[in-house]
């Protein structure tokens, strides 16, 4: 959770510090939850400036969306959600998901929090 809300372009710019990026191995993918449905899209890495502007417009705000992140240098990603009013958001490892060596079934969520938790700290991440 946020102390306020944020914006999806926001979260994405301080994650990019850190080595992570819109560009998936599928391209861009994206979803504006307005039907219940979860129907996700696609987009080349060149319309990612215009992926951000419809999940951050004013018509988006009451629904939840979502953006898959990537990190290539990791080789590792998955769907960054933001629910409605953009206080809170969730990750999924979805794509070329990290496993614990031990225990190759559990993710390594360890290895998620400490890449993606201290950006998120500097733009208001609370709990």
């Amino acid at each position: 959770m946020f102390a306020s809300a944020v914006t999806v372009d926001a979260v994405v710019r301080a994650l990019a510090g850190e080595g992570w990026s819109l560009q998936e191995p599928l391209g861009v993918s994206y979803v504006v939850n307005n039907d219940d449905l979860f129907n996700w899209q696609s987009a080349s890495a060149n319309q990612a400036d215009e992926v951000l502007a419809v999940l951050d417009s004013p018509d988006s705000i009451d629904y939840d969306v979502g953006v898959c992140i990537y990190h290539s240098i990791a080789e590792t990603g998955g769907q960054l959600l933001f629910h409605a009013g953009r206080s809170h958001c969730s990750f999924i490892p979805t794509i070329d998901r990290r496993r614990l060596s031990g225990a190759p079934a559990l993710s390594d969520m360890a290895w998620y929090l400490n890449a993606l938790i201290p950006p998120l700290i500097a733009i208001g991440l609370a709990s």
